[in-house]
């Protein structure tokens, strides 16, 4: 299936999200989406270990590897597509991750937004 929009929330081109760890719904390091991803895998976050502390005990374990799935587990500094709504879910309970404008999809506009994302937008390095 196709990936829709290659734009990230500022309206330009969608830059890649991380290689290492290689992230995305479709692992192309991209935060790219279609009907098929389930989760929206829309929002590049630069991980803390507050957030992974609060995916764990929400049930998704993003910490220990799992080979089976070509899975390293994450640590903090690490960026990674997360899903949409869990992004959500961590602003409300104040451990939201910071972002990555450039490489966060368009299409998460649609729940969240754009001065939402500047307060969390993650400064790139120069």
């Amino acid at each position: 299936m196709q990936a829709e929009s290659s734009f990230n929330v500022l309206g330009q081109p969608l830059v890649p999200c991380s290689f290492d760890p290689l992230t995305g719904f479709f692992r192309d390091g991209c935060c790219k989406t279609n009907e098929e991803d389930a989760g929206s895998h829309l929002v590049c976050a630069v991980l803390t270990n507050d957030f992974l502390q609060f995916s764990l005990r929400r049930g998704n374990d993003l910490i220990t590897p799992r080979a089976e799935y070509q899975f390293p587990g994450l640590v903090a500094g690490d960026q990674w597509c997360l899903c949409l709504n869990r992004w959500i879910e961590a602003l409300e309970a104040n451990c939201a991750p910071m972002i990555k404008l450039e490489s966060t999809n368009a299409k998460a506009l649609e729940k969240i937004s754009l001065e939402t994302m500047l307060q969390y937008a993650a400064i790139a390095e120069i």
